[in-house]
């Protein structure tokens, strides 16, 4: 196939995705319990995306945990992001230089 092709599917694919939800809920939505849910589902797919990569990027698991745990406790504190990706990256480059 071309690469027009694959460029028209995508296109088709995106389209039908963001259309579904304006076609299945045309009424402002009242469920208390379906608000909730839908207030969650963008953390939850980012995290889903993010969690596996942060393990895998390294190519060892004790400097992706000491990253992780670097960022986790950095994040807790309001440290601004780019400390936080700088910090969690940098202790993960220290710890894969020790071992």
């Amino acid at each position: 196939m071309s690469i027009v092709a694959y460029i028209a599917v995508m296109a088709l694919v995106t389209y039908f995705i963001r259309m579904i939800p304006f076609t299945l809920f045309r009424k402002k939505i009242k469920s208390r319990f379906l608000k909730s849910l839908l207030y969650y589902v963008p953390y939850a797919v980012l995290s889903a995306m993010t969690i596996p990569a942060i393990f895998y990027s390294t190519g060892d698991m004790v400097t992706a945990i000491a990253g992780t745990v670097v960022a986790v406790i950095l994040a807790y504190f309001n440290v601004p992001l780019i400390i936080v990706a700088l910090s969690a990256a940098g202790v993960a480059l220290g710890i894969g230089l020790l071992f």
